[in-house]
């Protein structure tokens, strides 16, 4: 059974940073893409930030470009989010996501297959 678990979100105040992590089980994503979505209250869930399976390509919304960094461990089989000067509007539920897909990072929903529960991030002002 494949597991995404989310960990480190929580309460900042705005300008302020948090790193989520996603750590799998039941399968290795080594080969595969990675990728972060959140959905705030009443809106879709948005893509954030994607990377390919070695880590060489990543790719963000514009939102958070310039502010946001994502990396992952293949050895640990971990993807983190690193999220800087942090803004009330990034306040929602951050999903990770997995992909059976190999070729690059992904931005559509439907190009994963796995995904976490969630974790909360709120940024107050």
């Amino acid at each position: 059974q494949v597991q995404l678990v989310e960990s480190g979100g929580g309460l900042v105040q705005a300008g302020g940073s948090l790193r989520l992590s996603c750590a799998a089980s039941g399968r290795t994503f080594n080969r595969y893409a990675m990728g972060w979505f959140r959905q705030a209250p009443g809106k879709e869930r948005e893509f954030v930030a994607g990377i390919n399976w070695d880590g060489a390509n990543t790719y963000y919304a514009d939102s958070v470009r310039g502010r946001f960094t994502i990396s992952r461990d293949n050895a640990k089989n971990t993807v983190n989010l690193q999220m800087n000067t942090l803004k009330p509007e990034d306040t929602a539920t951050y999903y990770c996501a997995g992909s059976n897909l190999s070729g690059s990072y992904y931005t559509r929903h439907d190009e994963y297959d796995y995904w976490g529960q969630g974790t909360q991030v709120t940024v107050s002002s």
